[in-house]
């Protein structure tokens, strides 16, 4: 196959299975309010352990956590071992925790089998799906990532609803079971991550005889720098842009963990407190379908101003929370919350194949999600403390509102600072050249496609 991706055919087979491994991970994750009170129940104890709470918050904490700190790692295996191997192994490994849940009341086996496992298997079958979708796209990559994204949504929204039905009807543990059956089908869909472009068998003999000239040390060094190296940080733009986007989720889950204890806080709502959630999730969805085909329509690094636009509207309805008069007021603000959620998200792919090329892509998507796994999971437990101090959910919104527009702002001076790059090559080579992504050569790897696989 030529140097193209085939810009359909095949890959709407690729993006049917990503849009389910999408789905049915952040489906779980996002409902762990459901398990969070199925798992108080189960225990049984909660007047005797006032802590019981706070234990069983870090069940869902570390498994959301997990993704996030899992992802430099999972970049290295993509790239050693391909999509399609990563992507199997870690839907199994989430299948084996979920379904290990199920056989357990301890807390603290929880802790390793839901949290770890499952948390560490989700971050395994996740991102290889967010890299596959360069194999087969580029100049409808961002319609792809839309498509996932917003067909996604399709499972996770209703899944809330799905879990507190078959909940009450089977019980806490057959229902770990019935979501382990999320991540088996996963587990075939990801054999569709099949590599398209075929390996260079000079550059592959010529590699192995390099390697096959050095000492042990030597060679260990090279696949060590191969495989977990910090090229991507070289290039000034995608440092700033990483640090952007990491300062502007601090208090990115902070709405989402908090909008339905508020309504009921301050409205005394808690007969439809549950459309706030749909409203972020179907609102979400939208927003990452419109946002795909706006992202092909944007030219190179100008989609940032699309994630812009959204940062600094996330920040400003987070603010304008407490200044709701009514609870149909909230409902508003949800409703453009989940579109600004869905408009960021969606683009991170696409601007980092902007940023770094496709053939570094996948590293650089890993070390991004590694640099927000931290302010995303330090942001809610500042609010939860901001909300002990005052004694309200105000203080933690405003709060909340900050960060995203501090990291808009930052993220505004990137295409800025690339086109001075562009003006100083140009005038240090004396060619009227364009700094242009780099192109993939016929014969050369993109990542997630090792030789062992391109074949295949």
């Amino acid at each position: 196959m030529g140097s193209q991706p085939p810009e359909g055919g095949f890959g709407w087979v690729v993006v049917f299975a990503a849009a389910w491994c999408n789905g049915s991970i952040f489906g779980i994750h996002n409902s762990f309010g459901i398990l969070y009170m199925m798992l108080q129940s189960d225990l049984g104890e909660g007047e005797k352990d006032p802590a019981l709470e706070f234990k069983t918050a870090w069940v869902g904490s570390l498994a959301m956590g997990m993704i996030f700190f899992c992802s430099p790692i999972v970049s290295i295996f993509t790239d050693r071992l391909g999509c399609r191997t990563t992507a199997a192994m870690g839907a199994a490994i989430a299948f084996i925790g979920l379904l290990c849940s199920s056989f357990t009341k301890s807390l603290e086996v929880r802790y390793f089998t839901y949290g770890i496992l499952f948390g560490c298997g989700s971050s395994f079958a996740f991102q290889p799906s967010l890299v596959i979708l360069g194999h087969y796209f580029k100049r409808r990559l961002g319609l792809a990532n839309g498509v996932v994204a917003g067909g996604s949504c399709l499972i996770s929204v209703p899944l809330p609803f799905f879990l507190k039905m078959v909940g009450k009807a089977i019980g806490l543990a057959h229902t770990f079971q019935v979501l382990s059956a999320l991540m088996l089908i996963q587990i075939f869909l990801s054999m569709t991550y099949r590599p398209i472009l075929p390996p260079s068998c000079d550059s592959q003999h010529d590699g192995q005889d390099k390697l096959g000239s050095r000492s042990v040390r030597q060679q260990c060094w090279a696949q060590t720098r191969k495989y977990f190296n910090l090229r991507v940080f070289r290039r000034k733009t995608y440092r700033i842009w990483a640090f952007g986007i990491a300062t502007a989720v601090l208090g990115y889950l902070v709405p989402y963990m908090n909008l339905v204890k508020y309504v009921e806080k301050r409205f005394q709502e808690t007969k439809k407190d549950w459309i706030l959630l749909v409203c972020l999730g179907a609102m979400a969805g939208l927003g990452r379908l419109v946002s795909g085909r706006i992202g092909d329509c944007i030219p190179g690094l100008k989609k940032i101003y699309l994630q812009v636009a959204s940062f600094m509207l996330l920040g400003i309805l987070c603010m304008m929370i407490p200044q709701c008069q009514g609870f149909e007021g909230v409902i508003v603000i949800c409703l453009f919350l989940g579109l600004c959620d869905g408009l960021f998200t969606t683009i991170m792919a696409p601007i980092a194949f902007e940023l770094v090329g496709p053939m570094q892509a996948s590293q650089a998507i890993g070390y991004l999600m590694g640099l927000m796994a931290v302010p995303m999971t330090a942001g809610t437990p500042i609010a939860g403390y901001l909300n002990d101090y005052f004694g309200n959910y105000d203080a933690a919104f405003y709060f909340a509102g900050v960060p995203p527009i501090i990291g808009g702002l930052v993220l505004s001076v990137v295409p800025l600072v690339h086109q001075r790059m562009l003006k100083k090559q140009r005038l240090d080579s004396g060619k009227d050249k364009m700094l242009v992504s780099e192109a993939v050569v016929n014969g050369e790897l993109l990542p997630g496609c090792p030789a062992s696989e391109a074949h295949m």
